[in-house]
């Protein structure tokens, strides 16, 4: 519980940052609008030429596989190009400057080589683990699970360390993974902390905008207010994603530098981080 409450600190000191730098939510509408453009490249002319179908057929099995891969790298740099940024940016501001939307892109461009490679790192392990979960039943996919989830924590800090320490992808895989050693319990315990969160925010206003739709629909047959709720609830979701993807990548700036640093910056109290980081290093 102790190490609950610590990495609760952490994601309030998330919020923090980001009230101290709004612009932050920049970045994860760049990424979600370069996502949305990655996908509409691939899909569209596949859709258009009705080759989804066959795509996949014994015969061209191999071209499915590299039009997937291609997909993968792609949307992989993107995200991790807009990630970069904001971690970028917020550790400028955790190291006490004042960050800038352009000075966060400028530090993603200035990595953009090794961001490329570690997205191809990605798209690889993502396309093995997809393939062998695809042929696999019952307990081997579930350990084919556990094997992505552990990829996800010990990769958890690659992207700071490439926002900080322009490293190659190979190298800054290495570092989160000794990084990992000191940061495992925040990393698993602040994001289910911030996912539970923003997932109960997102399933209330789900509820009660389906209530007020069916009052607004069915009691008060008033269907262009029912239609204007459901809008209301697609925008209030779409902002609640951005917010929670940028305290995710300010949460994950904040526990590298912490590991990193010994410090965070004045946005918490780093005595208490620092019984947490304590205590678990001498449990090892």
């Amino acid at each position: 519980m102790d190490k609950l409450r610590n990495s609760w600190e952490l994601v309030k000191a998330s919020f923090r940052v980001l009230s101290a730098d709004k612009e932050l939510v920049v970045f994860p509408i760049v990424s979600a609008i370069g996502t949305l453009i990655v996908t509409l490249t691939f899909a569209l002319p596949l859709f258009l030429s009705g080759l989804v179908d066959s795509l996949f057929s014994e015969r061209i099995q191999v071209a499915g596989f590299v039009v997937i891969f291609l997909f993968y790298i792609v949307q992989y740099t993107v995200i991790f190009f807009a990630n970069t940024a904001l971690v970028g940016a917020a550790i400028i501001r955790l190291r006490g400057g004042d960050p800038t939307v352009a000075q966060g892109f400028q530090i993603a461009f200035s990595r953009i080589v090794n961001i490329i490679g570690y997205a191809i790192i990605a798209a690889t392990v993502g396309m093995l683990l997809r393939a062998v979960s695809e042929r696999s039943r019952g307990l081997g996919r579930m350990v084919i699970s556990l094997i992505g989830f552990a990829w996800n924590i010990a990769t958890f800090l690659v992207v700071p360390v490439l926002a900080v320490e322009g490293v190659g992808p190979i190298e800054a895989i290495k570092r989160s993974v000794s990084l990992l050693r000191k940061t495992w319990g925040e990393q698993i315990a602040g994001n289910v902390g911030i996912g539970t969160v923003f997932g109960l925010i997102s399933f209330g206003i789900v509820i009660f905008g389906m209530i007020f739709s069916g009052v607004a629909f069915i009691v008060l047959e008033s269907a262009p207010l029912a239609i204007a709720i459901f809008v209301l609830i697609v925008i209030a979701l779409i902002l609640i994603g951005l917010i929670n993807s940028t305290l995710s990548g300010i949460y994950a700036a904040a526990v590298y530098q912490y590991a990193e640093t010994g410090h965070t910056g004045g946005f918490f109290d780093d005595s208490m981080v620092q019984r947490t980081f304590t205590s678990k290093a001498t449990s090892f």
